[in-house]
């Protein structure tokens, strides 16, 4: 059962996460899984790059520096794969046992449930991000010039290529996989629609857009990057397309640099890059801060399923989880 926690680690946290026992998991720069009911694992000889859910529902799975994927679970590590010499920068997973990660400029399949498919899809630049669709079919690697798609289980194939220009740092699909989203390197956010092609941009972010969620059914998009969580409307066919963004909890002082979500719910947890975490309510309006103590960045940001708790970890390796509600 979740309750409040806080301590400190000394190691850049890069994820945090809730797990179906409701605790809490933080993946670390020093190559630690750690939980909020106390498990310490070494899963890497390195810097932990990312991470996402096992698509058993137990553990997580983490890519790092040292060129492995590990999946820790019950308080013990097992390599799943490794590519020597290569950092593992991205990693998704869908519910139907895929596990999608990149090494360079090159995109990696997994099944859990099948071990005959191990594919590999090979990008003329570098894959910042991968994500898998919600039916788990086709996999979208971002890499510089766009987003390329790949079906999974299809050995030979040529990607459909979804074109911007620029360099692609971070992908979301919409649940209903109608749209994928895109942060970009410069300050702004790019979309497709899928069914035509048809490009979105979004721009007028002060910052990066470093993180983004999908929340309330996939009728909103949150994103960080500005002084408060910008929400984008995605009702209809049409998505975003010739509408405008709210901004939910703006703060002169300080910039919204994390972003978590129910994603069925309306639950929005903003993290900022002075240290403090607030938590708003999108169906009733109601926000309140509930990390008010500044310190390093919030790097690493997560909403329990109930939406009851919060989980959030910042730069310098200190880490919590708070009630969501007082």
């Amino acid at each position: 059962m979740t309750q409040a926690f806080r301590t400190s680690y000394d190691a850049y946290v890069s994820d945090a996460r809730f797990v179906p026992s409701s605790e809490a998991i933080f993946a670390l720069g020093d190559g630690t899984v750690r939980s909020s009911g106390g498990q310490a694992v070494q899963a890497h000889d390195g810097v932990i790059l990312c991470a996402a859910g096992h698509p058993s529902g137990q553990g997580v799975i983490t890519g790092g520096d040292d060129g492995r994927l590990v999946w820790t679970r019950d308080g013990e590590a097992s390599e799943l794969a490794k590519v020597p010499g290569r950092w593992i920068d991205s990693v998704d997973s869908h519910p139907g046992g895929l596990i999608a990660y990149s090494a360079g400029r090159d995109l990696h399949v997994r099944d859990v449930k099948d071990a005959k498919l191990q594919a590999r899809f090979t990008h003329e630049k570098s894959v910042a991000a991968v994500a898998i669709d919600p039916g788990g079919r086709r996999i979208a690697a971002a890499t510089y010039g766009g987003a390329a798609l790949w079906y999974a289980r299809i050995a030979e194939q040529k990607p459909q290529m979804l074109r911007w220009a620029g360099s692609h740092i971070g992908l979301a699909w919409s649940p209903d996989g109608k749209f994928l989203m895109s942060a970009m390197q410069e300050n702004s956010l790019h979309g497709w629609r899928l069914a035509d092609g048809k490009d979105m941009r979004m721009g007028g972010y002060p910052a990066k857009v470093k993180s983004m969620c999908f929340l309330s059914g996939g009728l909103m998009l949150a994103t960080a990057g500005a002084n408060g969580a910008v929400i984008w409307p995605f009702a209809g066919n049409n998505g975003p397309m010739g509408k405008e963004a709210a901004e939910v909890g703006f703060n002169e002082g300080a910039l919204v640099v994390r972003v978590a979500a129910t994603p069925k719910g309306g639950v929005l947890a903003g993290g900022l890059d002075d240290g403090r975490v607030w938590v708003g309510d999108l169906g009733s309006g109601s926000l309140k801060t509930v990390k008010a103590e500044k310190g390093a960045a919030i790097s690493a940001l997560a909403v329990s399923p109930d939406g009851a708790w919060v989980a959030w970890g910042d730069e310098d390796g200190e880490v919590g989880v708070i009630a969501a509600q007082a």
